[in-house]
């Protein structure tokens, strides 16, 4: 019995907390937009060019050794 004087505090004070975490997150408007960031997940940050616009010195081959010269 001697346990519910410290369990129901502790209980009501985490309540209490989780509320106003809520509270504080709501009106700094972080469930403001809940569609765009799970679908830029989905789109690539850079622009694909098909392979029949691409000249001789753009071949996957010769960028890729490109890139290591600069990395490297």
């Amino acid at each position: 019995m001697d346990v519910l004087f410290v369990a129901l505090p502790v209980a009501l004070l985490l309540g209490a907390a989780a509320v106003t975490a809520f509270i504080l997150a709501a009106r700094s408007g972080q469930f403001d937009d809940l569609e765009t960031p799970p679908q830029r997940v989905l789109y690539d940050d850079v622009e694909v060019k098909p392979r029949s616009e691409l000249s001789d010195s753009e071949t996957p081959a010769k960028q890729a050794s490109v890139t290591d010269e600069k990395t490297g």
